[in-house]
């Protein structure tokens, strides 16, 4: 462990798989104490298996982030057992509102979409963030105590793509994160974002199985490669650590290129 997060205790939502997956492992290296927060238990739990085995501290939780109520017992749950709350990694989301055992289908429009996945997708990706931050927010600030939240975005919070839910999502999102800097920046609390391009994550399996649309997804992306989870994990323990002390209301772009002007 080289320690930069040591003494820490991060909450990271989304984290039992892909990139909130990724902040957790990296972050416990880093020294922190790490509550795996996930819809999914079981994905939470193979997050922390992974955590002990690496010689790190972690716990699983299960939690619907779409739920204040219970955004509000996951920090009470980390507070119980680590003190407190440092850090927050916002990364629970969806890309789809359909259901798993649906059958893929083509991509669809604002006009075509039904509006229970349009609001599914808002209420993940937009209020399950809004919800998480105001609970951990809500505690640092009670409690006079500074740290980072970090927010999980997406390029596609500026880049317009079919279907609209995604991107609005995700625009609602930065916004967020920039509102939440702007107002608790006296307090030592920095609220920032991410906004990953194209990364091998479940999320993105579909797409990926399907050569014509990777390879149209990667036409886009300069570098002609998807990224990893664990190169949005980096971004985000900069984002978490003391090196970035300076930085809030931001939004940092692991894409591969796709921002180059």
């Amino acid at each position: 462990m080289t320690g930069r997060l040591q003494g820490k205790a991060a909450i990271i939502t989304g984290g039992g798989s892909g990139i909130g997956r990724a902040c957790a492992i990296r972050f416990a290296a880093e020294g922190a104490s790490v509550c795996v927060a996930d819809l999914s238990l079981e994905g939470a739990a193979q997050t922390v298996h992974t955590i002990e085995a690496n010689g790190g501290e972690a716990f699983a939780l299960a939690v619907d982030t779409t739920h204040e109520a219970g955004n509000e017992a996951m920090v009470a749950r980390c507070v119980a057992a680590y003190g407190g709350v440092d850090i927050l990694v916002a990364a629970a989301g969806i890309g789809s509102g359909r259901p798993p055992s649906d059958t893929p289908l083509e991509p669809v429009t604002t006009l075509t979409m039904p509006m229970e996945h349009f609001r599914k997708i808002i209420d993940v990706n937009l209020y399950g963030v809004l919800f998480s931050d105001r609970a951990v927010a809500g505690w640092m600030v009670a409690n006079r105590r500074a740290g980072s939240i970090i927010n999980l975005a997406s390029v596609a919070a500026k880049v317009p793509l079919p279907g609209a839910a995604y991107s609005v999502s995700k625009a609602g999102v930065w916004m967020l994160t920039k509102v939440l800097a702007l107002e608790l920046a006296t307090t030592g609390i920095r609220v920032n974002a991410i906004g990953p391009g194209l990364v091998e994550t479940p999320m993105t399996e579909a797409l990926r199985s399907d050569e014509g649309r990777a390879q149209r997804a990667l036409s886009m992306t300069p570098t002609g490669r998807f990224g990893q989870p664990e190169e949005i994990a980096s971004t985000a323990l900069f984002l978490a650590s003391d090196e970035s002390s300076y930085f809030t209301g931001e939004i940092l772009h692991p894409a591969g290129g796709i921002f180059t002007g």
